[in-house]
């Protein structure tokens, strides 16, 4: 067996220094890193006055710290009435602070009354301190966190972004040479937008090369306290210094989409576009939400782990945090969800693969409010019940009501969103700078600029797609009668998975039926749902056998799947335009190859819709608007509906 691909832990501040040790050289005293940051950073960029009548502003800094640039940053965008409508703040932060520890740095430091209630409210939302990207909301949307945990020298080139300020902050230059590269200025350039700004106290010789020779103008002016010398500027390239240009909104004459399909995927592209001012008409061939697997009666989430945190755990696990963010702003703002609260138990198929994944989430540092390793004992007394093998128990983990989501979703659209159900959707046509939608009677039944095909396995038909094909999956589940489980905690999954429901029901299951498209319940299908179960708690085995399958409630529905069991989320690609230039596009890359202007995709999310379809959504809301994308360009590749295009292009295949 070969040894797992353990990448790098974070490493997090260490929690017996003093807060005034850690940042000496950024801070002196709360007042004065207040005050520089007002002076060196929102100066140093002309702000607020560079904001003012923008829709999107986008600030890029490189070091967060413990975000006093960000919570003056917030401060000044609130105070001005003339603010930008959507703020969003970007920030990498190798050492990232604790909940607990940024909570007391924030008592120990900022007396400051504008700051103080922000400071609270940042501490509040802090993220779980795992690796990767995480997306805070703050003022109903309107100004969004992009917390990047990493190092900057090597993060930078994972965002995809156009930056119209940088705070180029962090240690000095000669305490933390490492940071401070000609590889950071050319990351910079690649995400600058047009006359964008920066600032930095320092006034280092190398800094100075460094930002000329990668399209960066600079003029020193007065520091600030003990820096004698600051630098500020902007970004005016003389020559072309970049592949692709950084993203733009689309160009579009009103702010309307299309979203055809109500489950998880389409209810939650509903929601993140409202948020932003998008006006939505939703298309649903059926009489209502949530009617095929988003309506079953509940779904567990939780992360996917792996002894090599491949691409797939990564985007669960960013799907998974940015989920129960919206969730909890859903219910917050007084839509309800059924949802379970106790955690999810996850049971390890056997000793060898226990101990494997321990010793794994050991290496990784996993914080034990994300992810804990449990021994047999202890997952008994979680469950409450006989258990076959130890394994993990995820804190947030659980189950919801998938229905009560989505009505949520859309009940949060408001009037943005005119709901249309019993259209059957056949076709879509581009029209000029709209796109057409034909109903199977060859009727245009609504005209957008933007649709997203959000319906499963029609989603790529509608959108004539051939490079992006899926499978169908049956998956029978089956309900259990009230005390079969007594006592059940909380939902335990394994080989199959056991979900406590209300009045004492069980709901069990799934099957995975490739290819089958059978919707009526089956015996044996509910025998092998049962089967799992006893495998996993043995000691219900009695309370099984007298259970007659032919006579058990259940339900069918049938998941979406693509060939490498990711889902498809983003701009379709023009795959007659690319299929022409093949030769051409042989050896692209995602940014190479052309979109279908306006058609955007989110299907194909297989038994994992709970976890990937808000950020799913909050990515194509971020393409649509030209925002900080939420996750990394590598996840972002993995999941495009373009890359089994690009595999055929790459292949020779495609024609």
């Amino acid at each position: 067996m070969t040894e797992p691909l353990i990448p790098a832990t974070l490493a997090f501040r260490d929690n017996g220094t003093p807060f005034s040790r850690q940042y000496d050289d950024i801070y002196h005293s709360a007042v004065g890193g207040l005050a520089q940051a007002e002076y060196v950073f929102l100066q140093g960029n002309n702000l607020p006055a560079r904001w003012q009548g923008r829709r999107v502003f986008t600030v890029l800094e490189t070091g967060f710290g413990m975000g006093i640039n960000f919570l003056m940053t917030w401060a000044a965008w609130r105070a001005d009435p003339s603010r930008c409508e959507r703020l969003h703040f970007v920030s990498t932060e190798k050492h990232p602070f604790s909940r607990d520890d940024l909570h007391r740095a924030y008592d120990a430091t900022i007396s400051d009354p504008s700051i103080v209630s922000l400071a609270r409210t940042l501490a509040d939302a802090w993220p779980s301190l795992v690796p990767g990207t995480h997306r805070l909301e703050f003022d109903e949307g309107r100004v969004t966190l992009t917390l990047v945990f990493g190092d900057a020298g090597t993060t930078l080139s994972s965002l995809w972004l156009r930056a119209d300020a940088f705070y180029l902050d962090g240690f000095a230059p000669a305490k933390n040479p490492d940071l401070w590269t000609p590889q950071l200025f050319r990351q910079l350039a690649r995400l600058a937008g047009d006359d964008a700004t920066f600032a930095t106290y320092t006034s280092s010789g190398d800094v100075k090369r460094a930002l000329l020779q990668t399209g960066f103008e600079y003029r020193k002016v007065e520091g600030f306290g003990w820096k004698r010398a600051m630098l500020v500027g902007r970004f005016a390239p003389r020559w072309r210094v970049r592949r692709h240009d950084p993203p733009m909104p689309l160009a579009v004459a009103e702010r309307r989409a299309v979203v055809i399909g109500t489950g998880l995927a389409g209810c939650a592209v509903i929601e993140r576009l409202t948020a932003r001012g998008w006006h939505v008409s939703s298309l649903e061939r059926h009489e209502g939400i949530a009617r095929e697997a988003s309506g079953n009666p509940a779904g567990v989430f939780h992360p996917m782990l792996s002894r090599d945190d491949s691409v797939a755990s990564r985007i669960t696990r960013a799907g998974f945090l940015y989920a129960l963010q919206r969730w909890s702003a859903l219910a917050d703002a007084g839509h309800p969800l059924a949802r379970g609260t106790a955690g999810l138990l996850q049971l390890a198929e056997n000793d060898d693969e226990a101990r494997a994944m321990s010793e794994s989430l050991a290496a990784f540092a996993w914080p034990s409010g994300y992810v804990t390793p449990v021994s047999r004992d202890e997952a008994r007394r979680l469950a409450n019940m006989d258990v076959t093998n130890g394994g993990w128990f995820f804190p947030e983990g659980g189950w919801i009501d998938p229905a009560t989501l989505c009505a949520a979703q859309c009940a949060a659209a408001g009037s943005l969103l005119d709901r249309r159900f019993g259209v059957n959707v056949a076709r879509i046509e581009r029209d000029g700078d709209q796109w057409n939608v034909f109903d199977d009677h060859g009727q245009i039944v609504e005209r957008a600029p933007v649709v997203i095909v959000a319906n499963a396995h029609d989603a790529a038909r509608i959108a004539g797609l051939r490079y992006a094909t899926t499978r169908s999956v049956r998956g029978q589940l089956t309900v259990l009668p009230s005390g079969t489980v007594p006592g059940l905690q909380l939902p335990v999954i394994g080989e199959g998975y056991a979900v406590p429901l209300a009045s004492g029901l069980t709901l069990t299951g799934a099957t995975y039926d490739l290819d089958d498209p059978d919707p009526a319940l089956r015996a044996n299908g509910h025998a092998e749902n049962l089967a799992r179960l006893a495998q996993m708690l043995p000691g219900l085995q009695h309370a099984l056998d007298p259970l007659n399958a032919e006579a058990l409630d259940g339900r069918v529905a049938f998941r979406c799947v693509a060939p490498d069991r990711m889902p498809m989320i983003g701009m379709l690609a023009d795959e007659a335009e690319a299929t022409r230039e093949a030769d051409r596009l042989r050896g692209a890359w995602p940014l190479d190859l052309p979109r279908t202007l306006g058609l955007f995709g989110a299907f194909a999310y297989g038994s994992r819709g709970l976890v990937w379809a808000a950020l799913g959504a909050e990515l194509i809301a971020s393409q649509i608007e030209g925002e900080p994308w939420p996750i990394e360009r590598d996840l972002a590749d993995s999941i495009d509906p373009a890359r089994f295009l690009l595999r055929a292009l790459r292949q020779g295949t495609a024609r």
